[in-house]
């Protein structure tokens, strides 16, 4: 058995490799496995099981279905035997039928959730292999670059240049040094400083580590588990909530008072138990679980078919609600490939000597892979074979710097390149084409002038310095000063070739475009032009800072493009543009992008993403490409629009033919259906109901944003279910009074009428349209006409008898028709009024 030690930082690197059987070479994929057998996975919380057995018994669990069983069982012990087996076969159908719908749609996301897993890399018999974060294992030797999420709680055994983001275990704001050693057994958790934390990620450098806890022995996972922390509730996810509460509150009162009255006029106890009951299995939409699943899942796969990856389902509501956007340039509006235009000395000409300072910066930088360094390494290739690197200063996202120390035949050389700003507060001196060095303060209008001639052009400018360290074997703290500007370093990146259509067309989906860029706001004006995106408003990172909270509530919606900003204020538009009440999606990939993407409703990343960036969005696109996610939001309303489509079925036609059921047993002398037939009513409407994910959707229901509206859908519910309780009375009145119908006609006569009533209208109430100018999906027509076939033919036959109906003359099904006609013009017009007067 390994040995864990809770106090690994005051203990030397070797003894906690030998207390956890590990070695520098890593472990071998044999004891890996068997670790994670012993461990478990890395997970702060056990996976949700979803396998076929936990499935199965999850479709029974509710305390309605949990009751009808007991009762069912109730009926057996009073001999009552067909009853209570055609209520268990019922239940029993229903459930598997929503168990088999819930299963293909877990497998299906499943499946999708594998493809932007995250992943580890870590040494395994002796070579660097990924594997899925969650099955790191106590004593793996893991590899760490900038921008990797750090997988578990960790000793660091070597490091270079290693800066990590703490912020989400301590509260630290700034990038924290971490470097190998020991450290004394009181030191509290923010200053190990040879320790890395689960929940953290790279800022930039390298590591070696190896695994000490995982899990919920992790630090993070002790606090998670003592906060018991769970996801954000999701709009989506709060507006099924508040539909339940509404749905419970009006079938307890239902129930209970019809269960009373029933008492009260000395019908037997157990059928009045069962009644109600049955009339709360019809006013309950059991099955909206499972059809949010279906549909979630459906149009997770269809998002993906559009290279959009969903991770987290809820989220696709939200997707489709999004009518703010907030996203970076850089390869959103523009190709993402950035290349070097040139390097020009102070007097703006091309100069071979700034580039080989830039050179020697990028080539020998190995904080992270970035663009920039990318473009000066493939401009061209100078030699510096002479050069050895002998320290690095890494960019942070503070200083916004990148220094190198190289070392040339004893004397050491400083080269410093960063934003134009950074780089000249550092310098005393330039340094003039000629050679000679003048006083910075002499120049700086001069360069001031450049640079904004340069950024109006759309280019983005970088200052390069440089200073003479003599023998200097490190780069001190107190450096980065009385350094020599050199020159310029000017890069550009060319818009994508269509995207002011795309800008446009999410326009025309009701979504508007915020850019949040670091660029200054010379370039993202140039560059906003060049996209389409005319007269934009533009505020800066200072401008924000100056701007308070309540004051930025106005301004946020109105600023088009966010210039210069710092990494910690994008969350701060964020949340400000969340109160001025917009759903807000962010878009982004980088180390910096992490909180953003948490506060945003929508946390959207790309594949190639830092695996910080991935890890805290709910969506991945497999492109980073606007023109995806135009694709994805349509897919996102479309699954929208078709959950709220079954919500509006269930509050109709069922809500009111139970409503109407509920009072006629109160002027009846018999019960107008039968606690069986109830149930069987109930299991027909759902089969339309079920095919609901893939009917089609108009398109003025995609081309603006929509949100959950519980008053929408209450004022729905009661104008509806009031128009089918209208013409299940005119049903009452005829079977009683015209066709003076026997108890068991009566039954079979509503059922009939009721069943076909509410399967057709569906076809109403799927659409704003009128019925017949709004093609239905060909499984919601297939499943529609099958169950008014079924029901016509149910009475007729052998298991009709057993459960109570009779065959009807054709004088009776003829009346029926006429009632669905009727019913239907009568939705019709009330459907055209309700949207005229309500909208959503």
């Amino acid at each position: 058995m390994i040995r864990q030690p809770s106090d690994f930082w005051s203990i030397r690197e070797a003894d906690v490799l030998a207390g956890l059987d590990a070695s520098p070479e890593g472990l071998t994929g044999a004891e890996a496995r068997r670790r994670l057998d012993t461990y478990g996975a890395n997970l702060l919380r056990p996976p949700k099981r979803s396998d076929t057995v936990t499935l199965l018994f999850a479709q029974f669990k509710s305390p309605i279905i949990l009751t009808l069983i007991f009762a069912a069982g109730l009926s057996f012990f009073l001999r009552d035997h067909v009853d209570g087996a055609i209520i268990i076969f019922i239940v029993l159908v229903s459930g598997l039928l929503g168990f088999w719908q819930e299963r293909g749609a877990a497998d299906a996301v499943e499946k999708l959730l594998s493809i932007v897993r995250i992943k580890t890399t870590v040494l395994r018999d002796g070579s660097p292999i990924d594997v899925p974060t969650e099955d790191v294992v106590p004593g793996d030797i893991v590899i760490l670059n900038a921008g990797d999420a750090i997988p578990a709680d960790c000793l660091i055994l070597e490091s270079k240049d290693l800066f990590v983001d703490e912020a989400t275990l301590t509260g630290e704001t700034y990038p924290v040094d971490k470097e190998a050693g020991q450290l004394p057994v009181q030191t509290s958790l923010n200053g190990r400083a040879n320790c890395l934390f689960m929940g953290t990620h790279v800022i930039s450098g390298t590591a070696r580590v190896v695994v000490v806890f995982t899990g919920k022995e992790a630090e993070f996972g002790k606090i998670s588990e003592r906060l018991k922390l769970r996801p954000e509730e999701t709009e989506f996810e709060h507006g099924v909530r508040q539909f339940g509460y509404l749905l419970l509150e009006v079938t307890l009162a239902l129930v209970f008072l019809i269960f009373a009255v029933n008492v009260y006029f000395h019908r037997p106890v157990l059928e009045s138990f069962l009644f109600s009951l049955a009339l709360a299995v019809g006013l309950t939409p059991q099955l909206l679980p499972a059809i949010i699943s279906i549909n979630l899942a459906h149009g997770a796969k269809k998002m993906a078919q559009q290279k959009v990856i969903v991770k987290r389902l809820a989220a696709i509501e939200n997707f489709g609600s999004m009518d703010v956007l907030c996203s970076d340039k850089t390869g959103t509006l523009t190709e993402g490939t950035v290349h070097l235009h040139s390097a020009l000395d102070l007097a703006g000409n091309p100069s071979e000597r700034v580039f080989f300072h830039a050179y020697l910066n990028a080539f020998f930088e190995k904080g992270f892979s970035n663009p920039i360094d990318e473009a000066i390494r493939s401009y061209k290739q100078p030699d510096v074979s002479g050069y050895e690197k002998a320290d690095e200063v890494p960019y942070d996202f503070f200083r916004k710097r990148l220094s190198i120390l190289v070392v040339k035949d004893g004397n050491s050389l400083m080269v410093t390149k960063g934003p134009l700003p950074n780089v000249i507060g550092i310098c005393s001196q330039a340094e003039t084409a000629a050679g000679d060095k003048v006083d910075i303060a002499s120049v700086k209008q001069d360069i001031q002038q450049r640079f904004e001639t340069l950024s109006n052009q759309g280019f983005r400018l970088l200052g390069i310095a440089y200073r003479d360290m003599a023998a200097a074997p490190r780069i001190d703290k107190d450096c980065e000063k009385d350094m020599t500007f050199l020159g310029f370093l000017v890069f550009f990146d060319p818009p994508k070739a269509d995207i002011a259509e795309t800008i446009n067309r999410l326009r025309q989906l009701g979504i508007s475009l915020k850019i949040i860029t670091g660029d200054n706001r010379l370039v993202a004006a140039k560059v906003s032009q060049d996209v389409g995106m005319a007269d934009a408003r533009i505020v800066t990172g200072s401008e924000l800072h100056d701007t308070s909270n309540d004051a930025l509530l106005s301004r946020v919606t109105e600023t088009d493009i966010f210039a210069e900003v710092e990494p910690n204020q994008k969350e701060r538009i964020i949340l400000a543009l969340r109160k001025a009440g917009h759903v807000v999606g962010y878009m982004g990939d980088g180390i910096n992008d992490a909180s953003a993407l948490h506060a945003a409703d929508v946390g959207i990343s790309v594949d190639t993403a830092v695996d910080v960036a991935k890890e805290s969005a709910d969506i991945v696109l497999m492109e980073k490409n606007l023109a995806v996610l135009v694709q994805g939001v349509r897919e996102g309303r479309t699954t929208f629009a078709n959950t709220l489509k079954y919500v509006f079925m269930a509050t109709s036609a069922n809500f009111g033919n139970m409503f109407s059921m509920a009072g006629a047993s109160l002027f009846l002398s018999f019960l107008p259906l039968l606690p069986k037939q109830i149930l069987l009513t109930n299991l027909m409407t759902d089969f339309p109901e079920m095919t609901i994910a893939t009917d089609h959707v108009d398109q003025e229901m995609l081309d603006q944003p929509r949100r959950w509206n519980i008053s929408f859908i209450r004022k729905f519910m009661f104008t509806f279910g009031l128009v089918s309780s209208i013409f299940d009375y005119l049903t009452f009145g005829v079977l009683l009074f015209i066709l003076h119908a026997t108890p068991d006609q009566f039954r079979t006569g509503w059922f009939v009428e009721s069943v076909i009533s509410a399967a057709v209208i569906v076809l109403v109430i799927r659409s704003r349209k009128p019925f017949f100018k709004s093609r239905p999906g060909k499984y919601l027509s297939f499943a529609t006409v099958a169950v008014v076939i079924v029901t016509l033919v149910f009475p007729f036959t052998p298991i009709g008898t057993i459960f109570g109906f009779t065959s009807l003359p054709l004088s009776f099904l003829m009346m029926m028709g006429l009632i669905v006609i009727f019913y239907i013009l009568a939705a019709e017009l009330a459907k055209k009024i309700f949207y005229q007067r309500v909208n959503l």
